[in-house]
């Protein structure tokens, strides 16, 4: 009989803990081992666990994320950038040729930093560039294929790099 209390007792205080913590409480005043402890008693043949209020933690607040700020352009980095899109709009650039356009005194005459920032500030896919340059030239003008490479890529032709060039060449129809 001593036996199967112990073993009530201890499947009783094994329920109790388990509803509790399904609940999501704290652990309660009674533990297991005070319910075997109870049950193991020649007495009683019922536990009865004592459950205290419990107290529930509050999650950490979490700090939201920071973005990242978006640089203000002054006024002067806007009509940059307005250039630099006329210009595409116009004839095809590579980066650096798009550079020197707007940073020359033949040109805009920016100063280096305002029209590299305001270049690199556009989504230009200069691969794409090249192929329209290619056949800019191809339609003014005959080219071998290494020939218009060099023209491409050459800082007194569009400034494009070699692998820009490469590309442009292969990709219109050379």
């Amino acid at each position: 009989m001593r036996v199967h209390q112990i073993v009530t007792g201890t499947v009783l205080a094994l329920a109790i803990t388990g509803a509790l913590a399904a609940c999501g409480a704290t652990t309660p005043t009674a533990t297991a081992h005070q319910a075997i402890t109870t049950a193991s008693s020649s007495a009683p043949t019922t536990v009865k666990a004592v459950v205290s209020p419990t107290t529930v933690t509050p999650k950490p607040v979490v700090a939201p994320k920071t973005t990242k700020a978006v640089p203000v352009m002054s006024a002067e980095e806007q009509n940059a950038v307005k250039a630099a899109n006329q210009y595409l709009s116009i004839s095809a650039f590579s980066r650096k040729g798009l550079i020197k356009q707007l940073s020359s005194a033949a040109g805009d005459g920016y100063p280096m930093a305002v029209a590299t920032d305001a270049v690199d500030s556009l989504h230009v896919n200069y691969d794409e560039q090249a192929v329209k340059a290619a056949k800019q030239y191809l339609e003014i003008s005959a080219f071998s294929h290494s020939g218009l490479i060099e023209q491409l890529e050459s800082d007194a032709g569009d400034s494009y790099t070699h692998a820009e060039a490469v590309y442009g060449v292969d990709h219109a129809g050379l």
